[in-house]
């Protein structure tokens, strides 16, 4: 409850010079010892963590003569706010970075803190997490190391050469760094800090990734990204022509974001500049970004519910405002209103989109090619569509790629469905036939051979380019990595035969991410 709210006036805070108490307060006072603050475990001074000393919250809430309303609402926001200063990334912020904060997300701890845990749980903030790129992989383990493996003639491995190597290798010049998030695209890779900080390595650009005058210099160790440095970044996404990223406060910003008829695209070669995403979610702070080819995702935290914003190309629909055009501003999908869902998770393939929501239904909508929609056929879709074929299932998580999905039930399923080229759905691994594995899925089925594994999947990534064959990665609660679909460049992280291009079947990658 804010002071400003119920009237009841804020304290003041005066330096009092020594003086006799008689000459402060017209009534004898008992005689007190000035005591020293102290710190509670891990904190700075300063600080004074509610749970270190319950008593004293006690003490407020018994002693004062607050009526129950007042003091319901005061227990709130004490719980809300000590809730707060456990989160990683709300610890470093001074008082008026969170004063700041707080009014951003609606004015209240309790809107901080599900804006706060929204980023961990769409994130994967500060867990383990597997990045399937374009030929090469990155894995972050809890602890913050992080491997590579896979394609690397831009250096994009960040081991300091440019060479192919399938064999998981940690990257030595991060350490001491604590990594939390990770972006792989097509000869590039970024990594995100628990300090907030971005480095980058493989292709030195932001913008064209497959081809074009920018990325001519290859980086091929972590760099810290200089323009950024000024921003407490804790998400990346990279799409096929630009660049975007998220900072700690739920601001937006893009690199080679372009401009009219190039929007989505990049502008100048010299664009390495963050641009902050102008228009309606200026005042409005995002939990989580995602891009493809040419478009982005943007999943919101507002008092009145969690919702999403779209940007850029509108071809196929996959803006999700029932038409095919382009949006040269966020501009909130209203459909998720009409099917009374709350958008937990958004993912942003190449030329289709998909959410859970909240009540674990699956939403899909872009262009519908080899079925990546679910629907059951190939039609597009220019608004969200529930999956009806996954009405049984309770969705925790979806990935998307080049027209092909992945969902994550609550109980660590997997289904999937969409293009079935290299074996990246994971279905038919029995047959002899190059052909079974490679079949087309119209709706979603379940992926039988990550069943076998006996072991609960909390991640799916996969390959999100049009110009790469796909790999997927199934990542367990235990920690372990299962890797199938196109290995031709190392990307699986296990080595193949002379012969053997792809991997149908998931096998284990011998990195423990946990």
């Amino acid at each position: 409850m804010d002071a400003t709210t119920s009237g009841t006036p804020t304290v003041q805070y005066h330096n009092i010079p020594d003086q006799p108490i008689t000459a402060i307060v017209a009534a004898p006072v008992s005689a007190f010892l000035r005591q020293v603050r102290h710190c509670f475990g891990d904190s700075t001074p300063g600080e004074f963590p509610l749970a270190a000393n319950p008593s004293i919250v006690l003490h407020v809430l018994t002693t004062c003569n607050l009526d129950p309303q007042d003091l319901a609402k005061l227990e709130a926001k004490l719980a809300a706010l000590d809730m707060c200063q456990r989160r990683a990334i709300f610890k470093p912020m001074t008082d008026e970075e969170r004063q700041s904060l707080k009014h951003r997300c609606g004015g209240s701890w309790k809107l901080v803190l599900r804006f706060l845990l929204a980023g961990e749980a769409c994130c994967r903030r500060e867990k383990s997490q597997a990045i399937a790129g374009p030929g090469h992989s990155i894995a972050v383990t809890s602890s913050g190391a992080v491997y590579s493996f896979g394609s690397n003639s831009s250096g994009q491995l960040g081991h300091g050469n440019t060479e192919e190597d399938w064999r998981p290798q940690q990257i030595r010049s991060l350490q001491g760094i604590r990594i939390i998030q990770a972006a792989a695209g097509a000869g590039r890779t970024m990594l995100i800090s628990d300090a907030g900080r971005v480095y980058a390595f493989g292709k030195d650009s932001f913008g064209e990734a497959e081809y074009g005058v920018q990325g001519t210099k290859l980086v091929t160790t972590p760099q810290p990204v200089e323009s950024l440095k000024d921003i407490f970044v804790v998400q990346a996404a990279i799409g096929n022509f630009f660049t975007a990223v998220l900072s700690r406060e739920g601001r937006v910003y893009t690199f080679s974001w372009g401009k009219d008829s190039k929007l989505g695209h990049k502008t100048e070669p010299n664009d390495v500049e963050p641009q902050p995403l102008l228009g309606a979610l200026e005042n409005i702070p995002v939990v989580q970004i995602a891009a493809g080819y040419c478009y982005l995702l943007c999943l919101a935290c507002q008092p009145s519910g969690m919702s999403v914003y779209s940007v850029g190309c509108g071809l196929g629909g996959k803006l999700g405002h029932g038409s095919r055009t382009d949006e040269k501003y966020p501009r909130l999908i209203e459909q998720f209103q009409l099917l009374n869902l709350q958008p937990m998770v958004v993912a942003a393939g190449a030329w289709h989109a998909a959410v859970v929501g909240r009540d674990g239904r699956v939403c899909t909508w872009g262009w519908g090619r080899y079925g990546c929609l679910g629907h059951g056929n190939e039609e597009c879709e220019s608004v969200p569509k529930v999956v009806e074929a996954l009405s049984d299932v309770k969705a925790v998580h979806v990935a998307t790629g080049d027209y092909t999905t992945f969902v994550v039930s609550d109980d660590g399923d997997v289904y999937s469905f969409g293009c079935g080229e290299s074996a990246s759905l994971g279905h038919n691994t029995a047959g002899e036939g190059q052909g079974n594995r490679h079949a087309n899925v119209l709706s979603p089925e379940l992926v039988m051979s990550l069943k076998q594994v006996n072991e609960r999947v909390v991640q799916i990534s996969l390959t999100n380019s049009i110009y790469w064959n796909a790999h997927t990665f199934a990542l367990t609660e235990s920690g372990k990595l299962y890797a199938f679909g196109a290995g031709d460049k190392g990307q699986l992280g296990i080595e193949l035969a002379n012969n053997q291009t792809e991997r149908g079947k998931p096998e284990r990658v011998d990195i423990d991410l946990n």
